[in-house]
This record gives structure tokens, sequence and C-alpha cells, in this order.
């Protein structure tokens, strides 16, 4: 987990998820919200486009709903390919928001660079990744990092059962392995997914480096699975399989409790199995959480007039709901607390002057 991560995490530990949660609208736009609200006086004129992350296209989504309440003359068009998809549109200069469930990556901003493209980084919620199974499943309720880079990992390409797995955690020092000899079907993001990448930077990357050494010859994940940007089809894999693993943004599997199974995780094995929860991952206990973020081209901030007062908006009156209620009163999603949140605010105040 990036320094950076384990930092914003800690300072949730300060948060208090009632407040947050228990918000009416009436207080969004108080002192933890952006520094004012758009009217129709405000809107601009022209249209906005955002791209990337399927986790935070439903935060942006709903943010642009409530948007056309006040501003019905602006159009925002949002859609979800994927965090690595939405960068390459950034960072060609064909958007105008950049949805992303992970940091951009050194390589996407020296694209932007290269291009002329700068941008201003703003974080808007937490969010946990979701490790999941069948509930027919009975078999398996709790899997340590090392038990999921057995089964997930570079080392383990070709394993298409559970026990093939098995040798591999053992000697990483799993105390769940032997696992299940059942087929190993497995529902999970594709490379253009920052939930992929997310995955592999916070559960796998650190165990592979003690297995195979810092160059990893194997590499972080297993290159065997079909991958889907699609969240939805990857819950549908999931449900189709008896003995599937996979797994989504915490948002999208609050959804599908019906027909998935959340598996509690344990950084270490023998630890504490911690089930992703609202709770847990407000207070940083659940051990595969990160930051959701929005990046901004700072030109077009400018030359978009439309641009800056809906970023305003999404900061401000909208945020409480569109973080808190892009799937109802349930949602996944876990609010900044109000110390990163005053970041936030100032970091979009700097780039729109």
């Amino acid at each position: 987990m990036s320094t950076k991560l384990l930092r914003l995490l800690a300072l949730l530990f300060t948060f208090t998820l009632l407040a947050a949660a228990c918000g009416g609208s009436d207080d969004s736009s108080d002192g933890a919200s952006g520094s004012g609200s758009a009217d129709a006086g405000e809107c601009g004129e022209g249209s906005i486009s955002a791209s990337g992350s399927s986790t935070v296209e439903p935060i942006t989504t709903r943010a642009a709903e409530l948007y056309e309440d006040v501003c019905g003359d602006i159009q925002i068009t949002v859609d979800g390919p994927g965090t690595g998809d939405g960068f390459a549109l950034f960072c060609t200069g064909e958007t105008d928001i950049s949805d992303a469930s992970r940091q951009i990556k050194d390589s996407e901003a020296e694209e932007c660079a290269a291009n002329g493209i700068e941008y201003t980084e703003l974080l808007v919620a937490f969010d946990g990744i979701a490790v999941l199974t069948n509930p027919n499943n009975s078999a398996v309720d709790c899997l340590s990092f090392v038990d999921l880079y057995a089964l997930l990992g570079g080392e383990s390409d070709g394993f298409d059962t559970w026990a093939a797995g098995s040798d591999l955690g053992a000697g990483l020092g799993s105390d769940v392995a032997p696992y299940p000899d059942a087929e190993l079907f497995i529902s999970a993001p594709g490379t253009e997914s920052g939930t992929y990448d997310s995955f592999i930077e916070i559960v796998l990357e650190g165990v592979a480096e003690e297995s195979q050494g810092e160059e990893a010859p194997a590499g972080f994940i297993r290159t065997d699975f079909a991958g889907n940007a699609a969240d939805n089809v990857i819950i549908e894999g999931i449900a189709g399989n008896d003995t599937s693993l996979g797994w989504v943004g915490f948002a999208f599997a609050v959804e599908n409790t019906d027909i998935v199974k959340t598996l509690a995780i344990t950084e270490e094995p023998g630890g504490a199995c911690v089930e992703p929860t609202i709770e847990t991952i407000a207070d940083s206990s659940y051990p595969v959480s990160r930051g959701l973020y929005i990046y901004v081209n700072n030109d077009k901030l400018t030359s978009n007039s439309a641009l800056a007062p809906f970023v305003e908006f999404y900061l401000g009156d909208a945020y409480t709901e569109a973080v808190t209620e892009a799937f109802g009163p349930d949602a996944g999603y876990v609010p900044l607390p109000d110390d990163l949140k005053a970041e936030t605010d100032a970091a979009f105040a700097g780039a729109a002057g």
C-alpha cells in the first residue's frame, strides 16, 4: 500500500461516520462542503464530459443528476470504461474530468505532460475492495493476503483449482491452506480498471516481492483469466459459479449481497479476519481500502465556463448525497473526514483561481 494511502487511511480514525451519514441535504453546504454552490446565473455555457473509473462513475453521475436540477441547460456525460481508459482520454484532452479509483500513474502523467494537459487531483471519497465468492462456497470465509496471492498472484498462472495453490500458500505461511479441491473460477477486473491496479498494489505486490524477490519475475498477478471493466459483469460471474473468486469495489458488493458472498480479509496469516463494512473502511481496520479521485483539466476550468461551477457544486451542495446516496442509503462509499475534505476544497480553489 502506498505511503500516501496509508496516511490518508490513518486519518480516517478520526472520522465520525454518524455525523457524515446522517447529515441532511441542508447540511451539505456547511463547513465540510465546498465554498459555495451554483445557481441558474452561475452555470456557464456548454457541456461537460467525464470518463474513467466504474467505481467513481455513480458518484459523478449522481452529482450530475443533482446539477441538472439547478443548471438544466448544461449537458454532462459520464461513463465508466475503467480508470486507465479514462486517463487515456483525459491525457489527450478529450474529457474534462477523469474519474479514478487510484492515483494517476507516472506513465499517464507523462502522457498528459507531453500533450500539455495540466490537471488537479481531487480526493473525493474512500472505498473498500470486496473479495467475493459464491454464497454456496461454504469452505472459505476468510483469506489472508498470502492466500489471495497463492490463488491470484503471478505464480498461480495455470492453477485451475483452489487446491492447486495449496503448496504455494503453505510455503508462504498460510494457516488456511490446503484450499478446497474445487474448480477455481476467477471473475475480476481487467487491466483497464483502477480496481485491478489497486488490488495488486494493496494485496499482491508485497507478497510477490517476498516470494519472488524484488524483481518478481513471475509478475504480481496471474495473467490467465479474462478480466472485465464492468463491475456488474464481474458480479454475474461470481454469482454464476459455486466456487468463484474475484473482487470489486465495495459499493457494488453491497448492492448484491443476495447473490454474492463477501469474504473477510486479514493482512497477515493468523490475523483478525475483518469484513468490509462502512465502519471498517472508515476506521481503516479493513485492510483492502483505497482513495477515490476525480482529476480536472486545469485549462478547461478557464475555457469551459460550465466546468468550474459543476465541480464546485460536486464538492459543495451535491457532495454528501452524491457520495453517500449514489446507491441509496446503504451506499458503500465513505465520505472524507473534515480535514481531508478541506484539503480537497483548497486544491480545487487553487486550480479554479
